[in-house]
């Protein structure tokens, strides 16, 4: 049985008998990177995540392994405080799906530096990387809950800035982070509706997309009375 003192090695050869070519195959259908993937679902990969525990450097040495669970594992138990700057960089350079991506995203926002990691992702022209950029934007809007909004809606320039790139992963990440920023609170909800409905304007495709479905679900009754009750609830503290 797998578990805290678990090394790659054990934990790999765990992975291994797990393996389901058919979910492999399922998994290819959603858009998942499948060439080195095992078929195990991510419900499964997170309770051995819970049973092995964070091991910063075990959490490198999976990512090695090139392994698509491995390398979700990894980011599943890297510590985000032992994360350092030149680590991130080196993850993102074998970046080559948007599922790991997302979820090194998660990673990512919790580590000291992650502002920084966020305007060096966006500037580069890597769809992946680019996207890592995006993806953290839209999981910081819910997860640095104690940041202060101002931090959230200092990234809309960026957001406009790049709402002109067509390829797909990073086009669907800038409309995510744009309509995350919305619905943080309704301090970020006038000034992310406010840029949507610019961009929803706009004669180029891209960015005008981006910025219509922004607006539609940053418009919606559904979003708008969350808010409401959001606010609500805030007031009462």
């Amino acid at each position: 049985m797998i578990g805290p003192s678990s090394g790659t090695s054990e934990i790999v050869a765990h992975l291994e008998t797990l393996r389901s070519e058919e979910n492999v195959h399922g998994m290819a259908r959603f858009g998942i990177a499948t060439e080195t993937a095992l078929g195990i679902s991510n419900p499964q990969l997170q309770k051995i995540a819970r049973l092995i525990k964070r091991d910063h450097r075990r959490a490198l040495d999976l990512w090695r392994t090139g392994i698509r669970e491995a390398r979700v594992l990894a980011l599943y138990t890297a510590e985000p405080g032992a994360l350092t700057l030149s680590e991130a960089k080196a993850l993102a350079e074998d970046f080559g799906s948007w599922e790991i991506v997302d979820t090194a995203a998660d990673l990512f926002v919790k580590a000291p530096f992650w502002q920084e990691l966020i305007a060096e992702f966006a500037a580069d022209s890597r769809e992946f990387v680019r996207r890592t950029a995006f993806a953290m934007i839209a999981s910081a809007s819910v997860q640095r809950h104690r940041k202060p909004d101002e931090a959230l809606l200092s990234f809309l320039p960026l957001i406009e800035e790049y709402a002109t790139d067509p390829r797909n992963f990073v086009k669907k990440a800038v409309n995510w982070a744009l309509r995350n920023i919305g619905k943080r609170n309704r301090a970020c909800h006038g000034p992310a509706l406010a840029l949507s409905e610019r961009l929803a304007d706009s004669t180029e495709k891209t960015v005008r997309w981006i910025g219509k479905d922004a607006v539609r679900e940053l418009s919606s009754e559904k979003i708008l009375e969350r808010l409401k009750l959001k606010n609500r609830a805030s007031n009462a503290l």
